[in-house]
């Protein structure tokens, strides 16, 4: 060995790595396993009476290796448990790891000098509160409990001294802008947000996803790692078995996450849990006091009045109307399509539904009169071949 290497371990998003690194990155970790992988597999034949040839080496020592946080899934379980082995048998300079597993964070501290560094993600200020106070309204209908419960549960993620996530529980009926409000606290901090919809999990594979399986599985704990957004949505949290809440007492807790494979700490965070919840002794009931109590605030979302209602209607309409093309605004009006949906107000309280009738309900109006222009047109071309007959 030449030398001894270098490590910095990242922990974030990918492209904040790259925006670290600069524009030479350097040799990608895969790359070099795979060629050596591949040297060794070559056959050498030999011709009696000839030298044999001597073993091929291997290029001069890197000088940066790099491993991205998807790169650990393709190397071989016995690489991963011996990762030191494997390093010191490449001897880079400088070794650059993202998002490792932790026990080849633990490996590496034990056997080179080691830095870590680690992203600093978007954090709620006063200013932050401002603009979501000013911006609520021109992004959800109704709810105004919802936005000073909010505002008091922000405040303490402006003072400095939280090191945990805040924790709250959107409860209430589908398709009243639990998931919309998320998405608007988001955009108002930035990066694009980690969404994970627990509906979508009913098998053993959820076990492993939230437990940790293979290094070369997916994971909670990974996609945390990986994020690029301090605000982080669990849709659907009353879908999940019961079985694996206690994943989530430390995440709540402390803000630390950890699986099998690795440990994540989320910091200040803000931390969003939706659900079709009516009461707030449904969700203790459903939860049990041990994660009940863990959630800092329990956010009710009422359904929508019928007032409300044809104003979310009216937003929609001129939403899809705004992005039509001209030819398709000269075709519709916006205030038809409005008229024909209000008794919509008294059936319906889910927006979600409400914009996919809204599109169908546009579509129809253009495809018909797209219909009836090409039927005119083919009668007024009938009618001048008969006159110059």
């Amino acid at each position: 060995m030449s030398g001894d290497t270098k490590v910095t371990i990242y922990y974030g998003p990918l492209s904040w790595l790259h925006s670290q690194l600069g524009a030479k990155k350097g040799e990608y970790l895969l790359d070099i396993v795979s060629e050596r992988d591949e040297a060794k597999r070559r056959i050498t034949h030999t011709v009696e009476g000839q030298p044999i040839p001597e073993a091929e080496e291997f290029e001069a020592r890197p000088k940066r290796i790099v491993a991205e946080s998807a790169d650990y899934a393709s190397v071989q379980e016995h690489a991963i448990m011996n990762f030191v082995g494997l390093i010191r048998s490449i001897d880079p300079e400088q070794l650059v790891l993202h998002n490792p597993p932790a026990h080849i964070h633990t490996q590496l501290e034990r056997e080179f000098s080691t830095q870590v560094k680690r992203y600093s993600y978007p954090t709620v200020t006063r200013d932050t509160l401002i603009r979501f106070r000013d911006g609520f309204a021109d992004h959800l209908v109704g709810q105004t409990a919802v936005k000073e419960s909010l505002l008091a549960a922000l405040y303490s993620l402006t003072t400095g001294r939280r090191t945990k996530p805040v924790v709250l529980m959107f409860y209430g009926p589908s398709g009243v802008g639990k998931t919309e409000t998320a998405q608007f606290v988001n955009g108002l901090l930035g990066g694009t947000l980690l969404r994970k919809q627990f509906s979508m999990f009913h098998n053993e594979k959820f076990a492993s996803y939230l437990f940790g399986g293979t290094h070369s599985e997916d994971s909670f704990a990974r996609d945390l790692l990986d994020r690029e957004s301090g605000v982080i949505l669990i849709d659907e949290f009353d879908k999940a078995n019961s079985v694996f809440h206690s994943a989530f007492y430390q995440l709540f807790d402390s803000g630390v996450f950890e699986d099998k494979n690795y440990s994540v700490q989320v910091g200040p965070s803000l931390i969003l849990c939706t659900s079709n919840y009516g009461t707030e002794d449904e969700i203790r009931q459903a939860l049990g006091d041990a994660l009940y109590s863990r959630f800092d605030s329990l956010v009710r979302f009422k359904p929508l009045s019928k007032n409300e209602l044809q104003q979310v209607i009216n937003r929609l309409v001129d939403n899809r109307f705004a992005k039509l093309a001209p030819d398709e605004q000269n075709r519709l009006d916006p205030d038809d399509v409005k008229t024909m949906l209000y008794p919509l107000a008294d059936k319906s309280g889910n927006v979600r539904k409400l914009g996919k009738l809204i599109d169908e309900v546009i579509a129809l109006v253009l495809v018909r009169a797209v219909l009836n222009e090409e039927a005119l047109a083919d009668v007024t071309a009938s009618g001048d071949k008969e006159h110059e007959a």
